[in-house]
């Protein structure tokens, strides 16, 4: 596996954007959230959200740990990309990280497939949303 099919992977996820966090990790994020980290320099170790039946299994197995600094939050890293998880197993693995991040976003930042599935509400500038306040606001200074 490698860190381009990795983040094809990542990609196909509605409303995933990339950011480089720390200098050489690769993060994937839905509403500013991350749900897969991998880093850039070889030997790319790649970190991701699971279930707590998941990391229990997960961090078992040789070439898996809880990840450094998120253990606690249930994220399990790889020490070598591709080396123990093979394409399927990763691919599930990301996709139940991705819904257990989606499902603890506000509904304004949670991604919605349009008829095209394209996501738009979570890949929206935050430059363009208006918080309640400044409608609020707004509307006060119209009356």
């Amino acid at each position: 596996m490698t860190l381009e099919t990795l983040r094809q992977i990542c990609r196909t996820c509605p409303g995933t954007t990339e950011d480089i966090k720390w200098g050489a990790d690769l993060a994937f994020c839905v509403g500013r959230k991350m749900f897969c980290v991998v880093n850039t320099e070889p030997p790319h170790q790649v970190s991701f959200k699971c279930t707590p039946e998941d990391f229990g299994e997960l961090v078992e197995r040789p070439g898996l740990i809880p990840a450094p600094y998120l253990a606690r939050a249930r994220w399990v890293q790889e020490e070598r990309l591709g080396e123990t998880l093979e394409r399927g197993e990763l691919e599930r693995l990301i996709r139940s990280s991705y819904e257990l991040v989606v499902a603890t976003l506000p509904k304004r930042l949670k991604p919605v497939r349009s008829s095209s599935g394209v996501s738009s509400r979570a890949e929206a500038p935050l430059s363009s949303r208006r918080s309640r306040t400044a409608r609020a606001a707004a509307r006060r200074r119209r009356r």
